[in-house]
């Protein structure tokens, strides 16, 4: 088969799976976009499962936070991932996420150390911006995503 064949079945397979991606999304009433981040290309928005939000990987209700949330500091559980442990704490005033920590993130290699540092910080971003739980995941670094919101969802738990 000639270069420009495969290359053209390429591409025409990206497209069918973008394209099945976002009509996924859409019926689930999520964004179908992504943002793109530091040298490493990976990007908010669905993990490598498919699964766009924290939400509809069972993480917990990602209920807002709100006024109902109570002030302070709260730890949600430790959580193990394929790739090391991911604790979230969260710190609350006015009944607003104000702060969000990882006392506990352990990675078991220098490429997970890698995703880590890069993920985290994106994860610590969307979640002060959107005040819950639900937000979308980073992209290559699913099993910290997973690990980190369900540890978050814990902490908000804890808070209401």
């Amino acid at each position: 088969m000639s270069t420009r064949g495969t290359l053209g079945g390429v591409f025409a397979s990206a497209a069918v799976l973008i394209i099945g991606w976002q009509i996924g999304a859409a019926a689930l009433g999520h964004p179908a976009t992504t943002t793109s981040t530091g040298p490493t290309g990976a990007t908010a928005g669905s993990g490598s499962n498919g699964a766009p939000t924290s939400g509809s990987s069972g993480s917990g209700s990602g209920s807002p936070a709100s006024s109902t949330l109570k002030d302070g500091t709260f730890t949600g559980a430790s959580v193990q991932t394929p790739y090391g442990e991911v604790q979230v704490s969260i710190v609350v005033a006015s009944g607003r996420i104000s702060d969000v920590a990882t006392p506990t993130l352990q990675a078991y290699d220098g490429r997970s150390e890698r995703i880590n540092s890069q993920a985290v910080p994106l994860l610590k971003r969307e979640v002060l911006q959107a005040q819950s739980a639900k937000v979308s995941m980073i992209s290559g670094a699913t099993f910290t995503s997973r690990g980190y919101l369900t540890s978050l969802q814990s902490a908000l738990d804890k808070a209401a």
